[in-house]
């Protein structure tokens, strides 16, 4: 009998290497997040590939996994305790070694394996790991799999009928390589610099740029996982500034940046401008919709209303469905309405055919960025961007906030806004016209003016993101407003940037 995880443990003693570690709040909505060592330990981990084999077997998925790791210092030996527990639970590992999480599920397709466990933090802080997991391509867990799962891991309820095999996949990084280089060439060289952050993206990214005939500046591309400069998080200001100043410098055509795992893509335009993603989502959105008329799009609620008020959308019949933040619900999303593209503020971007297959890969979206300037060869990347409908937007600003409490104080904000909609009270000095709650809660006042709070789902956070259509101004008085109604619960502490 495999011993029952314990919530807390203390590092160094003999219980610390004798019994699974495992803290409950790891288990997020849709994947999975640990502070390795102080949450989880090597044992608990191995706990959770039995978990992952058991859910396999579970539900009658063939047992075949691809397991994979980003590059951070601990992130190998992570998986193989990973490794040892699936193999434990009688499933047949397919290991493609260091990767990106879009390598990890392109090589669902490729090796034609129906599962997956990539071994990721994603853009978290050092200390942290993780595992996005999925038994049904192009999906990842959504929360139904999460409850099973942590059921399962917490109760060690394990079904450990053995006979599980293991293959190390040589040479998988080279045919992801010739998946996104086999076409056409860029029809001019574009200069792009390629930030990493010292990531995992930094083995992979700026070689395909290259490949598909951008002239490539790298920046942080060094593989380094102590990132020394800063994480690699293109919703970090601290990278996107970066970025920004090596941009300027070199006279790039447009700044690329990529997080730790390489599912997401952050830009700069070539005049130093920090695009948001949800931006450049209606930029590409403008773009695919020419070339697909009557193009349905799914958006997070963290997203600029542009996506349904731009005229050149409009014009093109697009459609968008705003859906719930997460790359699980978006990619669920995408599936379910057969949507040509899903977009996330957070910069996770879902192609789906005839551009990819669904699933959210920052170099995808990098090239459909490259292909969107190399049809428009009259307009550099800030042309695109002043073409749009003006709006002023924050960044994604994320409060401190429990992970045992955070969905607590989110209902009681939800409430609170409610409840001065019902009692007319007014927001910024407007009066509410709309409350939109299938992601937390949206305030809208009457100019367009909108605010979000919501849980994050991977850290002990809130988010927060406000934006308005009429001014700089009402973008500050919406975020002083919305923070008031924050700031009456205590558990809320101090925000990692601000407006």
């Amino acid at each position: 009998m495999f011993p029952k995880p314990r919530p807390a443990l203390t590092p160094n003693t003999y219980e610390y290497e004798t019994l699974p570690l495992v803290k409950p709040t790891g288990f997020r909505e849709y994947d999975a997040r640990w502070l390795f060592e102080k949450e989880i330990n090597l044992m608990g981990m191995q706990a959770l590939g039995m978990g992952i084999g058991t859910l396999i077997h579970e539900r009658g998925v063939r047992p075949d996994i691809v397991v994979g790791h980003d590059f951070r210092g601990y992130s190998a030996s992570i998986k193989m305790a990973v490794v040892n527990g699936l193999l434990a639970a009688g499933v047949n590992v397919h290991d493609i070694g260091l990767a990106l999480s879009p390598m990890a599920y392109f090589a669902q397709f490729a090796l034609d394996v129906p599962a997956v466990a990539m071994i990721t933090a994603s853009h978290n802080d050092n200390g942290w790991t993780g595992v996005k997991m999925g038994i049904d391509r192009p999906l990842t867990f959504g929360p139904d799999e999460m409850g099973r799962l942590k059921e399962i891991v917490l109760d060690a309820a394990f079904d450990l009928k053995g006979g599980g095999s293991y293959k190390f996949v040589d040479g998988f990084a080279d045919i992801y390589f010739k998946e996104l280089t086999d076409r056409a060439k860029l029809k001019k060289p574009i200069k792009v610099v390629a930030a990493c952050g010292n990531g995992t993206a930094g083995a992979f990214a700026p070689k395909i740029l290259e490949a598909l005939g951008a002239e490539v500046i790298p920046l942080d591309a060094e593989l380094d996982h102590t990132f020394p400069r800063y994480n690699p998080n293109p919703e970090d200001m601290k990278m996107l500034h970066a970025l920004r100043d090596k941009v300027l410098e070199v006279g790039a055509d447009v700044g690329l940046g990529f997080d730790g795992d390489g599912d997401r893509c952050g830009v700069v335009d070539n005049e130093g401008e920090e695009i948001f993603a949800d931006k450049v989502g209606v930029m590409l959105a403008r773009d695919i919709s020419a070339l697909h008329p009557n193009s349905q799009f799914v958006v997070d609620v963290k997203s600029t209303g542009l996506f349904n008020t731009d005229p050149v959308l409009q014009a093109n019949g697009a459609k968008t469905d705003y859906f719930k933040t997460g790359h699980s619900y978006i990619k669920r999303r995408v599936t379910e309405l057969d949507a040509i593209v899903g977009f996330e503020k957070s910069g996770h971007y879902f192609f789906n055919k005839p551009i990819g297959r669904g699933y959210d890969d920052g170099l995808v979206s990098a090239i459909a960025i490259l292909d969107m300037l190399d049809r428009n060869p009259d307009k550099s990347m800030a042309d695109l961007r002043r073409d749009l409908p003006k709006t002023w937007g924050s960044p994604t600003m994320s409060p401190k906030c429990a992970d045992e409490v955070k969905y607590d104080v989110v209902d009681r904000v939800v409430a609170r806004f409610k409840e001065m909609h019902g009692a007319g009270e007014k927001i910024a000095g407007q009066s509410i016209t709309d409350l939109i709650t299938v992601n937390g809660i949206r305030v809208v006042s009457e100019d367009g003016t909108w605010g979000l709070v919501r849980a994050s789902s991977n850290k002990p956070e809130l988010v927060v993101v406000v934006e308005s259509p009429a001014s700089e101004a009402r973008l500050h008085e919406m975020f002083k407003a919305v923070d008031a109604v924050l700031r009456e619960n205590p558990e809320v502490g101090e925000y990692n940037q601000t407006l």
